[in-house]
């Protein structure tokens, strides 16, 4: 055993899910690695006298499933996982793909059955909703194959990006937080990218490794209606196992009214056709993880890139909450550092970030070179 996945392990169930006696625990690998963090999260769980619980799921096996289920079988599918989450108190997901496109074959429309019947249902309203979890990726192969990494300079990366200084951040966060929150109009202006937006009376929250390994944002919302203008995105993202580049959103009274990418458009807005929600933002946060610095199309470590922010279509979430409401929730980043092309941010008409660096004094600990 690897020692840094004991203080992985001991980490995510004392800090990040903060796991009781008597609390029931589903720990889920999806994919063919990850078994001895899992394994070891599970001797930890059970040092406390928690139930834990273990998943497996393949992905081969949940792409067969899809290809050959009818819709009623994956809405069933859905059920039976949802009512098994409603008995957690605590839930640790490890994902662990051995390839970008692990889905690939399922069609267009039973994918938008499963986001909407099983990952909306259990994930978004259930788990994210009613119990204390986090979700981490796992360091194998392909992790380092599609970062250009040996395999032990993968590791290497991921235990420093996973084990950050989280104390250290929690505090760095609490001025931007506090920011904020007194903040109402927001204008965003960057290459191909002019955008303003209220986040009056939206809480902000700050997440350093409760909810996500690797962690490091400040998030709030905008509210509903507000965003007017465009954004030009220059990080690749991948939504139902399609990679998108250079997406544009551009916004009239919040809602996206015209999105285009440099390929797969037509996929992009079926995405955004989902539900009425889907054309609406549900969360903007800033990305301040100090070991993150590029793109990897991997969401869970993109949306912690140091000097970016994200801009979500979709579900809001709980604790920044516009009311907005649907079955996907995509985080999508901007980076604004002055290799990326630079940018600007205003709270209210005052500049706090330029190329990726806030230019306040009191949030100046947040510059990554601050941050290690």
């Amino acid at each position: 055993m690897d020692n840094r996945n004991i203080k992985l392990a001991h980490n995510v169930v004392n800090n990040s899910i903060n796991l009781k006696e008597g609390d029931n625990l589903l720990v889920e690998v999806i994919g063919e690695d990850g078994l001895d963090l899992a394994n070891e999260i599970i001797n930890q769980a059970k040092k406390i006298h928690a139930t834990p619980t273990l998943n497996l799921i393949k992905y081969g096996q949940l792409k067969n499933f899809l290809i050959n289920a009818t819709n009623s079988e994956i809405i069933e599918y859905g059920k039976k996982d949802f009512s098994r989450m409603k008995k957690m108190q605590a839930y640790i997901g490890i994902s662990a793909p051995k390839s970008d496109n692990s889905l690939e074959g399922v069609s267009q429309e039973k994918l938008e059955i499963y986001n909407k019947y099983y990952t909306a249902l259990v994930h978004l309203e259930q788990r994210v909703k009613h119990t204390k979890w986090c979700i981490l990726r796992y360091p194998n192969q392909y992790f380092a194959n599609k970062n250009n990494m040996t395999l032990d300079e993968a590791k290497d990366f991921y235990y420093n990006v996973c084990n950050v200084d989280y104390n250290k951040m929690k505090n760095e966060m609490e001025p931007l937080k506090k920011l904020m929150n007194k903040t109402d109009k927001v204008h965003i202006i960057a290459p191909e990218t002019d955008l303003s937006f209220s986040i009056r009376g939206i809480p902000a929250e700050k997440y350093y490794g409760t909810f996500n390994i690797p962690d490091g944002e400040v998030a709030t919302c905008p509210i509903k209606n507000s965003v007017n203008g465009y954004i030009t995105y220059n990080t690749k993202t991948k939504y139902n196992d399609i990679i998108f580049e250079n997406i544009r959103f551009d916004f009239i009274d919040g809602k996206i009214v015209k999105a285009t990418a440099k390929e797969n458009t037509k996929e992009l807005n079926d995405i955004l056709d989902v539900d009425e929600g889907a054309r609406y933002i549900g969360e903007f946060a800033f990305g301040l993880n100090p070991y993150i610095n590029n793109t990897m199309c991997d969401t869970l470590f993109d949306e912690k890139i140091n000097g970016s922010f994200h801009f979500t279509p979709g579900m809001a979430l709980e604790e920044s909450d516009n009311g907005n409401r649907s079955a996907i929730h995509w985080d999508i980043v901007k980076i604004l550092r002055k290799e990326f092309g630079g940018g600007e941010i205003y709270f209210d008409n005052i500049l706090i970030m330029k190329d990726g660096n806030f230019v306040l004094e009191e949030l100046k600990g947040l510059n990554a070179k601050n941050l290690i």
